[in-house]
């Protein structure tokens, strides 16, 4: 009988060792600080060192004209999916805004969308990485860069302003921020 509850209770021991014995804390992937490797298609839109003088979001989407040399900070977010599928574009949101996991006692499950920001929309914008010919590259952005979401990014590009006002980065080169 001892050597049964023995088996049993080494037995409970090797399922929470081999589980990682989660703790059902409020974690997400992308709060756990895991990055992915780049593609290597992808490791040539990276930047090793941080372009200058990169300017908010907000501030980009106010001044920058069409045709605009930019470098801008954000992070990836800015809704629940800011990956566009079967291309490298993702969103990102101006690095003053708060993620819902940032914010005392919310337990949103998908921090990176911003949902409790004010005026979002006048905070977020689109990024495209483009080609040496100005195409959007046809890998996801995910995979092709190793990023996710909640990632700091400093974005060195092309603005692309639209009628209404839209700004949208065509990135040539990217720098993840540790």
């Amino acid at each position: 009988m001892f050597a049964c509850r023995c088996t049993w209770v080494l037995l409970a021991v090797v399922v929470m060792v081999v589980s990682g014995c989660n703790s059902g804390d409020n974690t997400t992937d992308a709060d756990s600080g895991d990055t992915g490797k780049p593609s290597a298609d992808g490791a040539k839109y990276l930047l090793a060192e941080e372009p200058a003088d990169a300017q908010e979001v907000c501030e980009v989407r106010k001044t920058a004209a069409d045709g605009d040399e930019v470098v801008v900070v954000g992070r990836i977010g800015g809704e629940k999916d800011p990956w566009v599928e079967g291309m490298a574009a993702f969103r990102i949101a101006d690095t003053s805004l708060k993620a819902c996991n940032e914010r005392e006692g919310d337990m949103c499950t998908e921090p990176w969308d911003f949902c409790c920001a004010p005026k979002l929309a006048d905070n977020i914008m689109l990024v495209k990485v483009v080609d040496a010919t100005n195409k959007i590259v046809s890998s996801g952005a995910k995979d092709l860069l190793g990023v996710k979401e909640l990632q700091t990014v400093v974005i060195q590009g092309t603005a692309e302003r639209d009628d209404v006002g839209n700004v949208t980065i065509l990135a040539k080169g990217i720098h993840v921020r540790p």
